[in-house]
């Protein structure tokens, strides 16, 4: 690169080898993916343990939300890998004092060990009388899914209720675990600043939990709107009562962030000061706390005590969790890239330009972004999630 085009792209002094930055955009959807997971979990568990009754017509699609975005889950690291061919080597020579050389242990356990289990137990039921009542691949598709398991009888059926509900408890702290290590990543990296806090594994839960429960808002809408069937406003506004609730805490949780660091205003808060009003100003204050954050928090504070129609209260909520899952992701780009645009000298800036194409371009990213959408239209077509409750209903 010509130097003038080098000293162009940098402000104040930076270090050698601190031009490029070492994690792009797919970093940026690794913790992402992975928090909508542990989000949407969490929900569903809200009617498996607590009984919450209002939240049941999405449990099941919270459940195949998690499994189609854990799914890809591990596709952001692997396709940021020079070799993606020797991605297996973290499981078959562990290191365990590396925190991110953990991840396939825990990405395993919680999809094998919990979510898989749970879908299994939940739906073995149904797919026994599928298997039965199909033909053709249809009905060996069903038959494999079953296990061999073909047993409806009533001890049978309470036996998959009671391990469904067991399962589910191990899987909430599971779930906080998956997501909270990848902010204890962050957390950790005690040379940077704007990484090291010890709040940030917290608020990368929170914020996962913000995220899923918004991504199933809108997935849910939207399936309703295409299946032409009629919103049920009881888990419409249950919904938006625990998103509601769930952005007060993080919010707070981010501002206490914000507070402490300005408190404790060490050698390196000028540079993150400079960093914050400069080239993160509008990701972080205009998107992530304002129109990801507060404006939401408002409007759907708004559509709770306020009477309003049920078209406006659908409308509300609809944009709602579109908004809070733009500024999540704004939330992890600030984290990712942000903690890498400042030099460890702390006297100077760097940017990151991001590319259309390319291996860790905008286009690849748009398509790991939206891959689980096509993978969970795929699973609702196999193990629909609305049946259950719509035969109740009926």
């Amino acid at each position: 690169m010509d130097l003038g085009m080098l000293l162009a792209e940098t402000s104040g002094y930076v270090l050698p080898n601190e031009k490029e930055l070492q994690w792009s955009v797919l970093i940026v959807l690794y913790p992402y993916l992975t928090g909508l997971v542990a989000g949407a979990f969490i929900l569903a568990s809200l009617v498996r343990v607590f009984n919450s009754k209002p939240v049941a017509p999405v449990y099941r699609l919270a459940l195949l939300t998690a499994l189609a975005f854990l799914i890809c889950a591990p596709m952001p690291l692997i396709g940021h890998l020079g070799h993606p061919e020797r991605a297996f080597q973290i499981m078959a020579t562990p290191h365990l004092s590396s925190a991110m050389a953990m991840f396939g242990f825990v990405y395993a356990w919680y999809l094998m060990a919990v979510l898989l289990l749970e879908i299994y137990f939940d739906y073995r039921k149904e797919m026994v009388a599928w298997a039965q009542s199909s033909r053709g691949l249809k009905r060996l598709l069903y038959t494999v899914l079953t296990l061999g398991v073909m047993d409806t009888s009533e001890k049978a059926v309470r036996f998959d209720d009671r391990a469904g509900r067991f399962i589910t408890i191990i899987g909430i702290p599971s779930a906080a675990l998956l997501h909270g290590y990848v902010g204890f990543i962050f957390g950790s990296v005690k040379g940077n600043p704007w990484w090291s806090s010890v709040l940030m594994p917290l608020i990368f839960l929170l914020s996962a939990i913000v995220s899923g429960i918004a991504a199933v808002l809108v997935i849910y809408m939207a399936i309703n709107w295409y299946r032409r069937q009629p919103h049920d406003m009881k888990c419409l506004n249950a919904i938006g009562r625990y998103l509601m609730f769930a952005l007060i805490f993080d919010l707070s949780l981010e501002a206490l962030d914000v507070v402490h660091r300005m408190y404790e205003a060490g050698e390196w808060f000028e540079i993150l000061g400079l960093l914050g009003s400069g080239y993160l100003y509008y990701t972080i204050f205009g998107i992530q706390f304002f129109l990801g954050g507060i404006f939401p928090l408002v409007n759907l504070a708004l559509a709770q005590f306020l009477k309003a129609s049920d078209a406006t209260r659908q409308r509300v909520y609809f944009f709602s969790g579109l908004l809070v899952l733009i500024g999540v992701l704004c939330m992890r780009w600030n984290v990712v890239i942000g903690g890498q645009l400042f030099s460890k000298s702390l006297q100077g800036l760097t940017t990151y330009r991001l590319e259309l194409v390319g291996g860790e371009g905008a286009l690849v990213a748009i398509g790991v972004l939206f891959l689980p959408l096509a993978i969970l239209f795929v699973l609702a077509k196999i193990l629909p999630p609305w049946k259950a409750h719509e035969e109740a209903r009926a």
